[in-house]
């Protein structure tokens, strides 16, 4: 199996690179990646395997995604590639709309010049539970037949992203799935999202922001147990186990308020609880999400294995540790990388 990841050095998408490696019969995995801001070169730096490529590069590019399909005769495009943060799609929504949606586009129509050429790409989708809009407190978790009822940008450019996915499904018969997954955590996370963020200012004495009242909901998931159900559902989708157009949810029955989070990594850092600083909350911002596995139990034999009070402390700790990482993906030094390595490659 010849796998193209997108968006590879990213937060998920490295922890997909790194257990792909790791599945018997992978013969090779290119990782697309454009290094924008969230997207960091050195997350994957020290892989030091020859079945490994990595491609500067944008999924926008019709013509260099297609040369990748054709010269590494891929089998499997995992889609990960994404502009992903709420509060950045509120500030501007433009980046999500080029990315999201016509990024998507493109790679579809990359799919479907190889079927026409007598070449099968099958195509994962990686989506998010926040197309399904917000729960209310007593409500059921959110299903793979749960409406879409996105409440911010960023959850309509992937909404509508899964929507197109599924038009290429029913047109041209691509063979494609969808998967959405609750909200990670673990190591390599750009420090904007709430776990990096308040531990990285936990540790450095300063102020933790807590949109409201802090008693917003989500359903947390270990990164390395969401990378493996992409790839268990990348499997079942390659060797014919599940029907193209078929959508599973990921989730670990870990509903966590956010300030319950923040006052945890304040205990685990030692850090004095008058650093919380409660602040506006988001235009729009949803409430509980929670997402149902059975499903993907069910079908691919899935399930979380990553408890969350060991996968929150090793977290912790590994921030705590990789402070070289954080410098540099926090600095103008990654900037400037980037403008080294890969700047005479840019279009």
């Amino acid at each position: 199996m010849r796998i193209l990841v997108t968006g590879g050095c990213g937060f998920i998408g490295n922890h997909v690179v790194r257990n792909g490696l790791l599945i018997p019969g992978v013969e090779s995995i290119i990782n697309l990646d454009a290094l924008t801001y969230s997207g960091h070169a050195e997350n994957l730096n020290d892989i030091d395997d020859e079945r490994y490529t990595f491609v500067y590069g944008s999924i926008n590019d019709f013509d260099l995604v297609s040369k990748i399909l054709n010269d590494h005769q891929i089998d499997v495009i995992l889609h990960l590639a994404a502009e992903s943060h709420v509060d950045r799609s509120i500030n501007s929504v433009q980046p999500f709309i080029e990315t999201n949606i016509d990024g998507t586009r493109v790679l579809l129509e990359s799919v479907l010049a190889s079927k026409q050429k007598g070449h099968i790409v099958h195509f994962v989708n990686v989506s998010t539970d926040e197309v399904y809009g917000s729960l209310g407190p007593d409500d059921e978790p959110f299903t793979e037949d749960t409406p879409l009822n996105p409440k911010n940008p960023y959850a309509a450019s992937k909404a509508a992203a899964d929507m197109l996915v599924q038009s290429f499904v029913n047109t041209h018969e691509l063979s494609a799935i969808t998967t959405r997954c609750s909200n990670n955590y673990g190591p390599r996370q750009f420090p904007e999202k709430l776990i990096p963020l308040m531990t990285l200012n936990a540790l450095n004495d300063k102020m933790l922001p807590i949109y409201g009242d802090g008693k917003q909901i989500r359903d947390w998931i270990h990164v390395d147990d969401h990378a493996n159900g992409i790839l268990c559902a990348m499997l079942a989708l390659f060797v014919g186990k599940i029907e193209t157009g078929e959508v599973f949810n990921f989730g670990a029955n870990n509903e966590q308020q956010n300030i319950t989070i923040v006052r945890s990594i304040l205990s685990q850092t030692n850090a004095n609880e008058s650093l919380m600083e409660h602040v506006n909350d988001r235009p729009g911002h949803d409430r509980r999400y929670a997402m149902g596995y059975e499903k993907a139990s069910r079908v691919l034999g899935w399930k979380p294995e990553i408890d969350w009070a060991t996968g929150l402390s090793e977290t912790i700790e590994w921030y705590r540790i990789n402070t070289a990482w954080t410098d540099s993906i926090t600095s103008g030094q990654y900037k400037e990388y980037i403008r080294t390595q890969y700047g005479h490659l840019a279009k």
